[in-house]
């Protein structure tokens, strides 16, 4: 493949999000997340727990602080290394997250009680097995929007309803591309194996917008200071830093993209991924299809995750319209979009040229995609996700007038999907704690 066609300026590559919104309701302007009591978030349990065993089980709850911070804390009040610390998912730093860990503690007894100001054990269990990534069925929200007119609760009442129907578009959210909404592009130019427009993406100032307190650090990348530039590089800033230590000791950009941790570069790959996921679904919205199967369609089963082919003569015949339809109805299945990448089984018909136009408008061709050797090898994700539970009202508390919204969500949603439906996109995020 001539890969010097896909050289094309980095402005012109799409913002990663979905455009898109089922509802199309007019802005309802508010504010979230000014204080993290404002955002609640619980996580629902896969399974019960039998009460003895080599883990020990226990409920969390954490207030203004990262995942990161919380396995620490943990791990240092268990006396355990952080890697004994299971967990089924990360929790947003601005809320008050409730969840559950694991930590291995075979043959000891359980560790004292935690007293710590962001940290606070709420139960505790015993079972054989560690919690792992993805074990849960979901989490309940229960979010307070400020600065915003209450008399809108009976269009957000009806709006929950509707979306509690149709279900959410399931858009990958802002957080899946890092603060700079450039993980996307930083995975583009791993494919293309654009060793040193990746650095200069990463490290550079001629890429895409970072904060204004960021300029001398891009600057001294850019006179080949890399020694001097890692000093202005947090230590949390692992890949920047890596690669940076890589240039200082004369290695080439390809070999200073390698030092970063192989982690760090699929996070955006994953990242570009869910740009491509998010164009199609985009496109579905557009068309009203985003709920509805269309030819070469492959449906995807939401208990499980097997998926089937809907072929044009299914949806000719009467009696399998209806029960797809029906099945459609009950959040059984859904249609799906790819995460490119080898593993994954195409659309065909209607359906492939709206997934292939999606990789299109990032520059990139599915080629890219079919190296059996490229990972993260992808899958099929729904296009929409099923909302449980929708609660509205509104109130007032000692921080002035609030609409009080409450949801269920199944894992890997994202709350902000459902509020932007309610709000029109016009929520912003207090700026204070961002």
């Amino acid at each position: 493949m001539n890969e010097s066609a896909f050289n094309v300026p980095r402005g012109s590559i799409p913002a990663p999000l979905c455009q898109g919104s089922l509802l199309q309701t007019a802005p309802l302007a508010g504010k979230i997340k000014a204080r993290p009591e404002d955002f609640l978030v619980e996580e629902l349990p896969l399974y019960d727990l039998t009460g003895d065993g080599e883990h020990l089980h226990m409920g969390i709850q954490k207030i203004g602080i990262r995942h990161d911070e919380l396995i620490d804390i943990v791990a240092r009040h268990c006396g355990v290394s952080p890697r004994a610390i299971g967990y089924a998912g990360m929790k947003d730093k601005h809320a008050v997250a409730q969840q559950s860990l694991s930590i291995h503690l075979p043959g000891q007894p359980d560790p004292r009680p935690l007293e710590h100001p962001h940290v606070h054990i709420l139960w505790t269990k015993r079972h054989q097995a560690k919690l792992r990534i993805g074990q849960l069925l979901g989490n309940r929200f229960a979010i307070r929007v400020r600065d915003i007119e209450p008399s809108c609760i009976p269009r957000i009442h009806r709006d929950l309803y509707r979306l509690s129907k149709s279900g959410v578009p399931n858009a990958f959210g802002a957080q899946r591309f890092g603060y700079r909404l450039n993980g996307h592009i930083l995975g583009r130019l791993l494919v293309l194996q654009d060793w040193q427009a990746f650095l200069d993406e990463l490290l550079g100032a001629t890429g895409t917008p970072f904060p204004e307190w960021q300029q001398d650090r891009r600057d001294t990348f850019h006179k080949n200071e890399f020694r001097a530039a890692i000093a202005h590089w947090a230590q949390s800033d692992l890949a920047e830093r890596a690669a940076l230590k890589a240039l200082s000791e004369g290695a080439t950009a390809k070999a200073a993209v390698k030092a970063i941790k192989p982690q760090m570069r699929d996070f955006w790959i994953c990242a570009l991924q869910s740009a491509i996921f998010n164009s199609v679904l985009d496109q579905r919205l557009r068309a009203n299809t985003f709920d509805r199967f269309i030819a070469g369609d492959l449906a995807f089963l939401h208990k499980g995750g097997a998926i089937f082919r809907v072929t044009q003569l299914m949806l000719d015949s009467e009696q399998e319209a209806a029960t797809l339809q029906t099945r459609m109805n009950a959040f059984e299945i859904s249609p799906s979009a790819p995460l490119a990448g080898p593993g994954v089984m195409w659309g065909e018909d209607a359906a492939l040229p709206i997934e292939l136009n999606a990789i299109a408008q990032f520059s990139l061709a599915q080629q890219h995609f079919l190296d059996p050797a490229f990972q993260p090898s992808g899958s099929r994700r729904p296009l929409r996700i099923a909302l449980t539970h929708p609660q509205a009202e509104s109130g007032v508390d000692e921080h002035g007038n609030f609409v009080r919204v409450a949801f269920d969500l199944p894992k890997g949603a994202y709350a902000t999907n459902v509020l932007q439906e309610l709000f029109g996109g016009a929520i912003a995020q207090d700026t204070a704690l961002s």
